[in-house]
This record gives C-alpha cells, sequence and structure tokens, in this order.
C-alpha cells in the first residue's frame, strides 16, 4: 500500500513494523506533588516515562536507531515491549471528578509466542513516572488491554496464559496486604464477554495461585472511571462487560499489571477478539 493511502489509526504509524497494538493506561486517586516539584517543568509525564522506559530496557527504539549513517546510528539494536505514544498529568476527555492523577500511552511490541502482554512492566513504569513528581495513592486503575493483538494458536501448551507461570513473584507478600478489588472487564460494543463470562472467570481465577480470588458480581456501572479518550479510539463505549469481586495479593501496580495481563490472555483464549477496558477500583 503506497505510503500516503496508509489508514491511520490512533497511537499507530500505518507503516511501522507489526505490533501487539495499542495500550493506555489511566491511574485515579490522590496525587500529592513533593515539594520541589514544579508544575511546569520540561520534566513532564512523557519525557519522565520515556526516560524511565529507555533506563529499564522496555523502550523499542529500534526505528530511531536504524536512520541515518551518522555515529549515533546503532549497529545492533534491540526490541524493547513497547513504543512511546503520549503522556500526560491530565487529560481533556477526563470525566469531571474522576480523580485522574495521569495516564500513558504506548504501543506494544509484538509479542513472543511464550510472553504475555507487557502490562505489569507498563503499569510499574507507569507508577515510577507519577511517583517521581509527588505521593500516589491510587484508588483504581484503568487499562486498555488489546487483546486482538495476542496470538492465541502460537502459544505452546505451556503458556496458554502466560504470566501463570509467575504467581509466586507474589508469594512472599505480607498477608495483611491482601485488599478487597471490584474489577470490570468490557468489550464496548462487542456483545462477546457476557456470553463466556463463567468460562473467563474460571480462568482467571484458577486454584492453583493466590495473587487475585474471586468470583463473578453483578455489573457495576462505570460512571465514577469512564475512559479518559474518546470511544472511537477503542470500541467503546463500555456497554457489553462482566465483573468480578475478590481479594489482590496486595493494592500495587504490580500486582494489577498481572492480573491485567491474565485477564488479556485468558480472554484471547476463550476466543475473545477486541480490544477490553480493565478497570480495577479498591473496594
Amino acid at each position: 500500500m503506497p505510503e500516503q493511502d496508509a489508514t491511520a489509526q490512533p497511537g499507530i504509524a500505518p507503516t511501522a513494523r507489526p505490533t501487539a497494538g495499542t495500550m493506555f493506561a489511566a491511574l485515579y486517586g490522590e496525587l500529592i506533588p513533593h515539594a520541589w516539584h514544579y508544575p511546569a517543568s520540561e520534566h513532564d509525564a512523557y519525557q519522565l516515562f520515556h526516560q524511565r522506559s529507555l533506563a529499564m530496557g522496555w523502550l523499542d527504539d529500534r526505528p530511531g536507531a536504524e536512520e541515518g549513517n551518522g555515529p549515533g546510528r546503532r549497529a545492533f539494536a534491540a526490541p524493547g515491549l513497547w513504543a512511546m505514544n503520549d503522556a500526560g498529568w491530565s487529560h481533556p476527555l477526563a470525566a469531571p471528578g474522576s480523580n485522574l492523577i495521569s495516564w500513558f500511552q504506548i504501543e506494544a511490541s509484538a509479542l513472543a509466542d511464550d510472553r504475555p502482554l507487557p502490562v505489569q512492566p507498563f503499569l510499574r513504569c507507569a507508577q515510577d513516572t507519577t511517583e517521581r513528581v509527588g505521593t500516589v495513592r491510587p484508588t483504581a486503575v484503568q487499562v486498555l488491554l488489546p487483546v486482538q493483538g495476542i496470538g492465541v494458536s502460537a502459544r505452546p501448551p505451556y503458556a496458554m496464559v502466560p504470566s501463570m507461570r509467575t504467581p509466586d513473584w507474589f508469594g512472599e507478600c505480607d498477608p495483611r496486604a491482601r485488599v478487597s478489588v471490584k474489577v470490570r472487564i468490557d468489550g464496548g460494543l462487542d456483545p462477546s464477554i457476557p456470553a463466556v463470562a463463567p468460562r473467563l472467570a474460571r480462568l482467571i481465577v484458577p486454584p492453583d495461585q493466590n495473587v487475585f480470588a474471586g468470583e463473578l458480581d453483578e455489573l457495576v456501572p462505570l460512571e465514577d472511571f469512564p475512559p479518559p479518550f474518546d470511544d472511537r479510539f477503542w470500541n467503546g463505549p463500555p456497554l457489553h462487560g462482566m465483573t468480578l469481586s475478590g481479594e489482590l495479593a496486595e493494592w500495587s501496580c504490580d500486582a494489577v499489571g498481572w492480573l491485567a495481563a491474565t485477564v488479556a490472555d485468558s480472554a484471547a483464549y476463550t476466543g475473545i477478539r477486541t480490544p477490553m477496558l480493565f478497570t480495577v477500583t479498591r473496594a
């Protein structure tokens, strides 16, 4: 397809290398800025997230590294987990009174056959970035999951839900850190999630892990946390979904990221092929 005829999508360069899709994370709650933080600082959310991603080896900067013939061109550029799209402390489409703290948008790299969507490092980076400017007291985390970018047929038998290989990371959590949460999983205009809800819940909450224990619950409306982006960005508005009530091993972006990756792979395994909005609120 000629470059000028390519159809652009939100946050995606049409002629770029294959990716898993766009991920968007929003943190809600309270942010108490550090005394030394200057709101108009050049060290904004985009720059800090970019720097943290680069430092941790998570940023896929291969396109820039492969351009030109100058001294900045690298002979070998390793792939990263994502390419940077955008970030901010506030968003014009955030619902009034939603207490949005920060948001981040990336383009997830194409996945290895036995690896989950990189939600866990993505949210870890989002938390690190936000904590750089203040004390964070999150009450909810919301992530757009590009489930359509997960190649289920290529998954090896030992990694149909790859995050289930790593629940022992949370094995040494303080038992007193467990927290009650509500988990909303929504497919927008796609009605397929309610149809597979019981099966999906069993995949998300198998008996051989203790990171998240929960069960299907009545639908919880999302009036308090509508996503801070236009419905056309995914498949919105959030109309068809399911809710789980339960306990998470700890209230952290790390644990939420693990759960989100589990939800995404479990959904893909059941045949879901649409972007999903994943929202966790502390009960």
